[in-house]
């Protein structure tokens, strides 16, 4: 049970500890606790854990917190001091990697090298990818259409339907995206229809989402009322452009973003570019 003094209920502790960054294993402990409602915990990540004495020293203070430690530690020999350390300070452990390693070895019938941080050196593929996040930049929202033929993904659809961040979410992966703005009685960038077809994608959203949304955007850039920018009569007049285009485009793929996380707009097109063959290896369309 949780501890509590009166009606404040303090936090459990969690450990996150790996001789990498700990990303990995942070994204991995939060997504199992959203199916965990009204829960209070800490989650607090070690990095660059690569000695036995920086473990003795996390599970003790794991031992007087009454913390869960879970770990991501690719060498052996760490593994080994972590369920030793376990098992001496009386602290329960969870190991997120080690049981994957050991099932992959047998399957791959390879033995791992166990070297920390290999997701996150500053090798060909990180520079492609920091490539792609300039490209991306610099093709946001249509400012570069000359940019367009060397676009691995072309985003279309109006404004506030999560283009940008979905651009920059996907450059993160390693691909090159421009996003084309859709503007009611204006046809969109000729550019568009003289790259591969195969790599553009429109998102719609729903009417009422995107009024609210849109509303909220005024407020924080003190936009006018007056502006047709949040009216609905506008907003529908909008979509119907964009949706007359995507029409007379049946190629491209049409993606409803209604209350949907970047994360799951993202993994719906990697899956398409990939069904399609356009993907790479040295990209990361898991993760998601």
């Amino acid at each position: 049970m949780p501890e509590s003094y009166g009606s404040i209920v303090l936090p459990r502790p969690i450990f996150v500890v790996s001789d990498g960054t700990g990303d990995t294993a942070e994204k991995l402990v939060r997504a199992a606790l959203l199916q965990f409602k009204e829960v209070v915990v800490h989650v607090r990540t070690f990095p660059q854990i690569n000695e036995r004495e920086q473990l003795a020293r996390l599970f003790r203070l794991a031992a007087r917190e009454r913390s869960i430690v879970v770990t991501t530690l690719v060498r052996s020999d760490m593994r080994r001091a972590a369920a030793e350390l376990a098992k001496e300070h009386r602290v329960r452990t969870v190991d997120a990697i080690g049981s994957l390693l050991v099932q992959l070895s047998d399957f791959l019938e390879s033995v791992p090298e166990g070297v920390p941080g290999r997701m996150h050196r500053a090798d060909d593929a990180y520079f492609q990818r920091v490539a792609a996040v300039e490209f991306t930049v610099k093709a946001d929202d249509g400012k570069e259409p000359r940019l367009l033929p060397n676009a691995d993904i072309v985003l279309v659809g109006v404004s506030r339907t999560s283009k940008t961040p979905l651009s920059v979410f996907l450059a993160h992966k390693g691909y090159k995206v421009s996003n084309v703005p859709v503007v009611l009685d204006r046809p969109i960038e000729s550019e568009v229809y003289d790259i591969d077809q195969r790599r553009i994608f429109c998102l719609t959203i729903d009417p009422g989402s995107l009024q609210e949304i849109r509303r909220q955007r005024m407020q924080t850039m003190r936009m006018s009322s007056n502006t047709p920018y949040g009216d609905m009569d506008h907003i529908l007049a909008e979509l119907e452009w964009a949706e007359e285009l995507f029409r007379r485009n049946p190629s491209w793929p049409v993606i409803d973003v209604t209350n949907k996380a970047v994360e799951e707009t993202a993994a719906t097109i990697l899956k398409i570019i990939h069904e399609r063959g356009m993907g790479s290896d040295w990209r990361e369309p898991g993760q998601l």
